[in-house]
């Protein structure tokens, strides 16, 4: 049996997908962007703010699930343009502990949803 996960804490879906299911003891995250929850409106002032917009959103729909960043064991993560992934790479980087981080990828794409520049979707472990 699944059970769907939903927190009004993170952007609602847009379409036929839920926040996050969990499976067993497995916590399998849809992709979040960089809506702000509160407005409904984009925040991508710059890649950094964007980029702490998604983490906070990920946060949200984890700690929904009973869960936190130290729950993830893998990540990924899809940017527009590879040059923003230093930048990325700094606030992502922030909300996890180096020595127990996720496994992760990094995609270079065509597009995302709402023309946003960064997309990260989580899988996590009681």
């Amino acid at each position: 049996m699944k059970k769907i996960i939903f927190t009004e804490k993170a952007p609602a879906p847009i379409g036929p997908y839920n926040q996050a299911v969990l499976k067993g003891n497995t916590l399998y995250t849809s992709g979040q962007i960089a809506i702000n929850p509160a407005t409904g409106e984009l925040n991508v002032a710059n890649i950094e703010a964007e980029t702490a917009q998604v983490m906070e959103n990920m946060k949200a729909v984890l700690d929904a699930a009973g869960m936190s960043f130290e729950n993830v064991v893998k990540t990924t993560i899809f940017i527009m343009d590879m040059n923003d992934f230093a930048s990325i790479n700094t606030v992502y980087g922030s909300y996890f502990n180096e020595t127990t981080a996720p496994a992760r990828e990094t995609v270079q794409v065509a597009g995302l949803p709402k023309n946003v520049n960064v997309e990260i979707s989580m899988i996590a472990i009681l």
